[in-house]
């Protein structure tokens, strides 16, 4: 199902409407949807160069509002849908003594889980659920999604089709590094200060 899932998705990078799509996608994948919109950046950057950067700011921009909207769904549904679309993505068993830890360093995690594949939709859900503020999850999520979205579409604007080849086989390890670096020194100048 989600093999045909990526394909459909794949198909839409050629669709008149590409960027629209592009929203749409990055909007449902910080709530629900399964499949990264990266899955459409990237051959929408290669097709137009040009307008990479005008398509990471659409991905990030709508991810954003997708996260505003797993928010809610944790805040507000979480008994019905949340818990849903946690069972959906294999998440219910850890999920409650993730949510114990995560205000303690929630801000980090969004971080993390916003720039690396983690599913970000259970990280805004979980952010709705333990009532994180909802300005810290904004902020990191700005942060972390732009860092992602902008890194790719830079990397593909400037090195073209064997960037898109090394992403396709180490996007995780890629963006787990670089996630973990950055992260690493927000902790460091943290516990520096």
């Amino acid at each position: 199902m989600l093999k045909r899932l990526y394909g459909w998705m794949l198909d839409k990078a050629g669709h008149p409407h590409a960027s629209k799509w592009l929203a749409g996608f990055s909007f449902t994948e910080s709530s629900f949807f399964p499949i990264p919109p990266d899955v459409l950046l990237a051959p929408m950057c290669l097709a137009k160069p040009e307008k990479s950067l005008w398509y990471a700011f659409i991905c990030t921009v709508a991810s954003v509002m997708g996260a505003m909207l797993g928010y809610a769904i944790g805040y507000f549904l979480f008994e019905t849908i949340g818990i849903a679309i946690l069972e959906f993505y294999g998440a219910t068993e850890s999920f409650e003594q993730f949510a114990l830890k995560f205000n303690e360093q929630g801000w980090i995690v969004v971080l993390l889980a916003g720039f690396t594949p983690l599913p970000f939709k259970v990280v805004t859900i979980a952010a709705g659920s333990t009532m994180m503020p909802l300005y810290i999850l904004i902020f990191a999520s700005i942060i972390s999604r732009a860092g992602r979205f902008f890194l790719v579409a830079i990397l593909l604007k400037h090195f073209g089709p064997p960037m898109k080849a090394w992403i396709d086989k180490n996007f995780a390890l890629a963006t787990t590094v670089v996630g973990i670096l950055f992260v690493g020194g927000f902790i460091a100048v943290r516990l520096l200060a």
